[in-house]
């Protein structure tokens, strides 16, 4: 019975990190950002997340390819982008809605536009 629970666990771990993994694939747009208390709201910038990891952000016409992680238990998300990495704490996370920080940026609220990270 011990067993059985444990694997009942550990597959219930795995359904909600590939779950929530597959949510974010597609296309965000960043509608909020507020660092050192200022809030502004940006334009026409998004970030697209593609199967396999890969990655692109786009501000206005400027477009930059790189990698994406979600860690294990979804707390942090890590962006690379050429030689620069940024690992975000993950402050909540829907599949509509997502809201990431890190000391570097501040906190980033995007909303999902498109399921379809081609669009």
């Amino acid at each position: 019975m011990k067993t059985l629970f444990t694997l009942i666990l550990c597959l219930t771990g795995l359904l909600s990190y590939s779950q929530t993994s597959k949510e974010l694939i597609g296309k965000w747009k960043l509608v909020k950002e507020t660092k050192n208390g200022v809030v502004t709201n940006p334009k026409e910038t998004y970030q697209i997340f593609m199967e396999g990891g890969t990655f692109k952000g786009v501000s206005g016409e400027n477009s930059r390819k790189g990698k994406w992680k979600l860690s294990d238990d979804n707390k942090s998300l890590t962006i690379k982008i050429s030689i620069i990495s940024i690992t975000f704490k993950v402050d909540q996370f829907d599949a509509k809605k997502r809201i990431i920080s890190s000391d570097k940026t501040g906190t980033l609220e995007y909303e999902k536009v498109s399921d379809n990270p081609e669009e």
